[in-house]
């Protein structure tokens, strides 16, 4: 069974930075494409950045790019998210998610269990 764990969620000044971690048990993630979700109370889940097995590309949305990267550490079978110049709006819980094929164009099912982050003064 494929499961991700998050880690790296906190409370940060806007403006701060954080990395999220998912790191997986049971699958080798090199191999799908891993991506990042999150949501904030009272809205909808959003995606927020994809990583692609196929051949590296990313892909974020529009409200993060430029601020998040999001990257491989193959040997250490993690994924990370690098959120920079951090602002409230960011502040959500943040999941990380594969669809276990190697496209990001196909809609996530597995789930992590979410990691907290708040962005606030």
């Amino acid at each position: 069974q494929v499961q991700l764990v998050e880690s790296g969620g906190g409370l940060v000044q806007p403006g701060g930075s954080l990395r999220l971690s998912c790191a997986a048990s049971v699958f080798t993630m090199n191999y799908y494409a891993i991506g990042w979700f999150r949501q904030a109370p009272g809205k909808e889940r959003e995606g927020v950045s994809c990583i692609s097995s196929s051949d590296g590309s990313t892909y974020y949305a529009d409200s993060v790019k430029g601020r998040f990267t999001i990257s491989r550490d193959n040997a250490k079978n993690t994924v990370y998210l690098q959120m920079n110049n951090l602002k409230p709006g960011d502040t959500a819980v943040y999941y990380c998610v594969t669809n276990h094929g190697s496209s990001c164009h196909t809609p996530p099912n597995y789930w992590g269990q979410g990691t907290q982050v708040t962005v606030s003064s």
